[in-house]
């Protein structure tokens, strides 16, 4: 399908993903290639648990069969205890099919990440 039409949607499903960002380019949230849906990316946030250092993140978009990344945030330092939000209702984004949201710490274990969405169909 690819792209359907959002308009006429039959179902709009909400949901979470959340976990440790890893220091090597990790997928965290992708739209599989025959899901017949979007996903609308409402917020991302980054939280460094970290009492003490800041660690950087970087996110990009990606086609998930392993196409080529277009980098939506690049080392953005974190400080410690602290949060960032690197997409919210200011700036959604629509993954379509085959598309993926990847994310990479400085430093291993320190940072957390939320990704609030909604399945469109």
């Amino acid at each position: 399908m690819g792209n359907p039409n959002i308009a006429a949607a039959t179902s709009i499903l909400g949901g979470t993903v959340y976990g440790t960002v890893a220091n090597s380019l990790t997928e965290v949230l992708e739209n599989a290639a025959s899901s017949n849906s979007v996903l609308k990316v409402n917020s991302i946030v980054i939280i460094n648990i970290d009492g003490t250092n800041a660690a950087d993140v970087s996110a990009t978009l990606s086609d998930a069969s392993g196409g080529s990344d277009v980098t939506i945030a690049h080392e953005i330092t974190v400080p410690a205890k602290s949060n960032l939000v690197l997409v919210s209702a200011d700036m959604r984004i629509y993954l379509l099919e085959n598309k993926a949201i990847n994310l990479l710490a400085s430093a291993a274990s320190d940072l957390n990440y939320v990704i609030s969405y909604e399945t469109i169909s």
